[in-house]
């Protein structure tokens, strides 16, 4: 096969060590191999980027091994063109397996030009992937303790969350902050806490508040409010971090907000997920595979099955909670689309089918620089 790459390296990582098999042009047209392990320990990396160098290597591939493969690949980064491989798709043939032949294997593929690079975007970028994947989480766990919260109100047979639709609204974290306080809420307190249209059920929600908490209830609920009130100024100020790595994408950030259903959260999870610059994806049908909404094509003695491939998991989810939302939208093409493709298929394959036509819809709105247009050319952008 033809050589692309006379000077290169595999990389087999591991979480204590690295096995790197470095493949250069010998005499007589014959490849000289070389097979060296390393730490992972930061002084261990730099004496490997010196090996490298010393080799005159120009161009490395490594598996996508966990996170392990995250600080070689930072600190090799400007040096070399570094390749990050899917694992699944450079398996070797079974038979021996070593951490040798692996390196060596990853090398020789590499040499041929039969590794497909992912997707890695620059490292702004994958900063504000963190803080969204950090602010993603966050919420889960403030959704946790608020339920858990009002799990031990129903035990205490504290009945607010009968009365009151949002416990942890205005009304509700006043009513909450008197019973965590005072431990317990009497008519006085009900009247200086309720505001709005609660005002009217006064008399319901003193009545509800007449539970039988313990004092271990109440150490229950406190420790969970205390937990509440840390991860919201954790979660403002993750929201300051976002909003400061999301300024040298503005433009790119108002323009998916223009899509209906993509919220400014859904926006800032596409920028952080796929990053703006569309190059490098050669079309939205790639896009739309590595995010995992692509249809399957798998064939097994003449049974098919189109299944969704496996993909970014981050993007699904966030395209997927666009999709509901434009599912509750009216007077608009998506809506209309996803419940035609629900009265069909059902709502959940209407969801996906909706989350593929947004993310292609982004592809081209990012790739041409344009806002949404209801029944545009973005629709069929590929």
């Amino acid at each position: 096969m033809e050589v692309m790459y006379s000077r290169c390296a595999g990389m087999d990582v591991h979480q204590e060590t690295i096995v790197v098999c470095v493949l250069t042009p010998g005499e007589e047209d014959q490849v000289e191999k070389e097979t060296r392990t390393f730490g992972t320990m930061t002084k261990h990396l730099f004496e490997l980027l010196k090996w490298l160098e010393h080799k005159a290597v120009t161009h490395i591939a490594m598996e996508s091994t966990g996170v392990y493969w995250k600080p070689v690949y930072n600190i090799l980064e400007g040096y070399f063109d570094v390749t990050v491989a899917n694992a699944q798709r450079i398996k070797n043939v079974p038979g021996r397996k070593t951490d040798v032949c692996d390196a060596e294997w990853i090398a020789k593929l590499l040499r041929v030009g039969l590794i497909e690079r992912s997707f890695i975007p620059s490292e702004d970028v994958r900063e504000l992937r963190d803080l969204c994947r950090l602010r993603k989480k966050r919420l889960g766990q403030l959704t946790a303790e608020k339920n858990r919260i009002q799990k031990y109100l129903e035990c205490s047979n504290v009945k607010l969350g009968t009365v009151v639709s949002d416990v942890f609204g205005v009304s509700g974290r006043n009513l909450l902050e008197t019973l965590i306080t005072k431990g317990y809420v009497d008519a006085e307190d009900v009247e200086e806490s309720v505001k709005g249209k609660l005002r009217s059920k006064k008399e319901a929600i003193r009545d509800s508040m007449l539970g039988t908490i313990t004092r271990h209830q109440m150490d229950l609920i406190r420790d969970c409010w205390d937990h509440i009130e840390y991860l919201e100024k954790s979660l403002s100020q993750l929201e300051e971090k976002i909003d400061a790595h999301l300024e040298p994408y503005r433009e790119e950030y108002e323009l998916l907000q223009t899509i209906p259903g993509v919220s400014e959260a859904t926006a800032a999870v596409l920028i952080a997920e796929i990053g703006v610059n569309m190059d490098q994806f050669p079309s939205s049908d790639h896009l739309s595979s590595w995010a995992g909404l692509a249809p399957g094509n798998h064939e097994s003695a003449g049974k098919k099955s189109t299944k969704s491939l496996k993909g970014n998991s981050h993007t699904k989810v966030a395209l997927c909670e666009a999709a509901w939302a434009i599912a509750r939208t009216r007077n608009n093409g998506l809506s209309t689309k996803f419940w035609k493709i629900a009265s069909r298929r059902g709502k959940k394959k209407a969801c996906i089918a909706m989350a593929r036509t947004i993310l292609v819809i982004a592809y081209s709105m990012l790739k041409n620089k344009q806002a949404y247009l209801e029944g545009g050319p973005q629709k069929r952008a590929s």
